[in-house]
Order: C-alpha cells, then structure tokens, then sequence
C-alpha cells in the first residue's frame, strides 16, 4: 500500500505590534504594515498578523494631523514576536518612562525590536540599542550620535543587527520589511510584493540617506567629491582650505574655481553651510548649551556662531530654540468619536478576490530569529 503523502506543517503566523508614539509619521507606517498585507494576500493564507497601539491606548495624531485609534494600551497588547515603534517629530516629549520600561520588559522576553523613522531614538533611549548598529531618520541623525555614544548610528537607509532592526524615514521601511519578508519565506515573495507595489528596487543596508553628491555632480569630480567627504567628517574641527586642496594635489585657486562651477559658491561658505545645518539639528534636538553647540561645530566663540546663525537663517540661535521648546509643549487635540465605526473584514479576507492571491506558492519555511 502506497504511503500517505507527507504534509509540511505550517508554520506559526507572526505577530507584530506597532506601537504608535505622538505626530509619528504615517507614511513609515504605511511602508512596514502594508508589505505584511501583501505577504498574506501573495501566499494565501496569514503569515502576518498585526497590531497598533499607543501608551493608554488613547487616539494618536500622525505628523500630517490624520488622527489613529490604535487597537490596544501597552497594558493590553496581545502576545507578539515583535514590536516596532513608529517614530515622528517631537520625540522628546512624547517618549514616556512607561514605554520605556514596557519595551525593557520586551526585549527581555527575546521579543525582535524594531524602529522606523525616528523610533530607533525611543529603543536607544531605553537602553536597548547599546552595543548595536542602527539606523535613524538624518534629521536626528547628528543629535542621536552625540546623545547615545554606545550605539553606532549610521546613515543607512535599514539596519538589520542581530534582533534589532532599524530604518530611517519616508519609504526606508518597505525595504526593510521586504528584506524581513525574504529572510522568513524567501527571495520570491519579497521580490513578488516589490513588483506588487510597482517598486522598482529593492534597496539594501550598503544604500544610504539623501543623494550622494556624487549623483549630482556625476562620476567626473572624485577631488570634489572627496573635498566634501573631508568636510562632513571634520565639522567640529574645520580642516584649513589650503590643506584640503593639497590632500587632492589642487591648488587653493583651483579649489576655489571647482567649488564656484559645480556647488555655485565658495568652498569657505560651503563648509560654514555643513557646519550651520549641523549646529541647527542639534539645536532643535538636544539640550546642549549654545557654548557646545558652538564647539561642536566648529566655531571659536559663541556671538561669532550667533552670528553666522542669523545671517545664514534668518534668526539667532536663541530665537530658533525658543521656537521649538514652544512646539514641544504644544498638545494635539482631544480626540472625538462622533458616531461608531461597523467592523471591517480582515485584510486577508478582503483579498481573497483579489487575481494575486496565493499566487505565491514557493515560500521558505519558518522564521529566523
């Protein structure tokens, strides 16, 4: 008698809780829940399962001011394989000792911790990003590097370390979820959601933040390129010009020609600029004292940054900061349920109809922790 055929045993759907902080950004959000929809929808059947939820489980205001009622309080959140916390503007005064202790309480249940956007400040401020590589929207990237010198920040657009896994901001997190979704079921899934979303590539953790400025000059000015290199690494202690063109072979002629034709300015405003934009992120991000700032960027005193500061923008750098303490304290608005909301299917039931479903049969089996 011919045996029975074998069955594979499915594997354990995973679960995943967004925990949603104050004025978080909700296209991250969107860019790490909806590639978990398109892995159910892809293989048919629930290979993810998630959850939002805020501190008291209160409604929470994305950046844009759309307004999000979450599934659950911290106190209440179902069991999960992992957490990520969806970060935004204004984290110093959304982030709690509540969470921070809830998220402590999860890392040492061996949970995976994620961040996108600005969440890897919220892991690192609980102490759980010590020791580990992360990435961080580039806004805060400065500040976090000077914050949390056990935690190595780095300008990624993804960071996948050990069970931490980290993104910057906008669209970073899809390739982030992708790689995750591949590192579960395999290659041909992830690749079968890009095409889904009409993504063209995915990216990888060796692709950073921003455009290089070699895609804006082009491939024919590596002195240039190199120049500026040596800029962003020495802000705190501005190399002299004529030290610069000569670790190219340039004269401090030639230097100040290339600077005027491809960046239209001088290469002495052009490193007063990188110094300024740095001293603005850690002004508006951190408690440092304008002596610090002026320090840590390079300035020999503090009216001559003041100076500087308020040619360059428009204000000093005490106005700036007034500004944003004032925005700090600004809380959103109470929410307010005007009628009950009818339960809807769940995704996976709502794409049933849909041509693509279970279209994806050769998935890898189980999750890698």
């Amino acid at each position: 008698m011919p045996a029975a055929p074998s069955s594979t045993p499915r594997e354990p759907v995973r679960s995943v809780i967004f925990v949603l902080m104050d004025r978080f950004t909700l296209i991250s959000l969107a860019s790490a829940v909806e590639p978990l929809r398109m892995a159910n929808q892809l293989a048919g059947r629930e290979l993810y399962r998630w959850y939002t939820a805020s501190v008291q489980g209160h409604p929470v205001w994305a950046s844009d001011g759309l307004p999000i009622t979450p599934d659950c309080s911290l106190a209440t959140t179902p069991a999960c394989d992992m957490v990520i916390v969806c970060g935004g503007i204004g984290l110093q005064s959304s982030s709690s000792d509540v969470l921070t202790r809830w998220l402590r309480t999860q890392a040492r249940q061996a949970r995976l911790l994620g961040g996108v956007c600005t969440g890897s400040w919220v892991l690192a401020r609980a102490g759980l990003l010590d020791g580990f590589a992360c990435s961080v929207h580039w806004e805060w990237l400065a500040a976090m590097q000077e914050a949390f010198t056990r935690v190595t920040v780095n300008s990624s657009v993804f960071t996948l370390d050990r069970d931490r896994f980290t993104s910057s901001g906008g669209t970073a997190p899809l390739d982030m979820m992708l790689h995750l979704i591949g590192r579960d079921h395999g290659h041909e899934l992830s690749a079968a959601i890009s095409d889904m979303f009409v993504y063209e590539r995915i990216r990888n953790e060796q692709d950073r933040q921003r455009i290089p400025l070699k895609h804006t000059l082009g491939t024919q000015q590596p002195k240039l390129q190199e120049i500026v290199s040596l800029m962003e690494s020495n802000l705190e202690e501005p190399i002299p010009l004529d030290d610069l063109a000569a670790y190219v072979a340039l004269s401090r002629r030639q230097l100040e020609r290339m600077f005027q034709k491809y960046l239209y300015c001088s290469p002495s405003r052009y490193y007063l600029k990188l110094r300024l934009i740095r001293a603005r992120q850690l002004l508006k991000q951190t408690p440092l004292s304008m002596v610090e700032l002026a320090l840590l960027c390079g300035f020999v005193s503090t009216p001559h940054f003041s100076k500087c500061y308020r040619e360059y923008f428009g204000v000093s750098p005490s106005e700036e900061r007034s500004v944003t303490d004032t925005e700090r304290h600004v809380a959103p608005m109470a929410a307010v349920r005007t009628h009950s909301t009818p339960v809807p299917m769940s995704p996976l039931d709502q794409a049933r109809g849909e041509p693509t479903f279970a279209s994806v049969k050769n998935l890898k089996g189980g999750f890698n922790r």
